[in-house]
């Protein structure tokens, strides 16, 4: 199976970013007709890349190819001029850990799979795609749900939550690997994002099965205010 799994997290780099694996050190530059297409949550994504510790590959608009590659494959200096380049130096090229899974933990199940339109699911679950899967507390109410991110056939990015009186029961690691089962069941990999400074969301992909590889994730932001 593991196998089979890195072979879809392949398949879903390439579809997503244009472009994978990277040719070599560095991060190298891929133009992408994706970088213009309305993504999971019908919004463009016009900059996004993936890095791993042996190189990386960052997704631009194809009209934008050209001028982003002439700023060369040094990593920290791309991401300081890429904003620029694209006529946007008010924003930022963030990065975060970037993780997959194939093999998720074995974990008790902690939730159930409903349609987002069911009127228990709280509003956070419905911007996504597909159905989400929720548990549910001892009277009744919403304890935790997983959303999934359904970039492509082959890559579905999970997003956890827990209600604030839920937490720190172990909750969320339960069911990010039970939807991290169903992905992997459905025929994609599963992936999970997170700020290198969540150490609690952390602490959950450590504990579901997502290993820490040293992967960032890549996105081009306008900073509020």
């Amino acid at each position: 199976m593991a196998l089979a799994v890195a072979a879809r997290l392949t398949a879903h780099l390439e579809s997503w970013l244009g472009r994978w694996p990277p040719p070599g050190p560095g991060l190298h530059v891929a133009g992408s007709v994706q970088r213009s297409r309305p993504g999971w949550d019908g919004h463009v994504h016009g900059v996004v890349g993936v890095m791993t510790p042996d190189g990386g590959i960052l997704s631009v608009p194809l009209e934008a190819e050209a001028a982003v590659s002439a700023l060369g494959v040094e990593p920290d200096a791309l991401i300081r001029s890429v904003p620029a380049a694209l006529g946007r130096p008010g924003a930022v090229l963030g990065r975060g850990a970037f993780r997959w899974s194939e093999e998720p933990a074995h974990l008790a199940d902690a939730g159930e799979w409903i349609a987002r339109s069911d009127p228990r699911v709280p509003e956070w679950l419905h911007p996504f795609n597909g159905d989400v899967l929720v548990a549910w507390d001892e009277d009744g109410s919403y304890a935790g749900g997983v959303g999934r991110k359904q970039h492509d056939a082959h890559g579905h990015e999970l997003s956890v939550g827990t209600d604030e009186r839920m937490r720190g029961r172990g909750l969320a690691r339960r069911l990010v690997a039970q939807a991290a089962r169903r992905v992997i069941a459905d025929g994609a990999v599963p992936t999970y994002l997170h700020a290198f400074d969540n150490t609690a969301s952390a602490r959950v992909a450590d504990a579901a099965g997502f290993p820490d590889r040293g992967w960032q994730v890549l996105e081009l932001f306008q900073p509020r205010g």
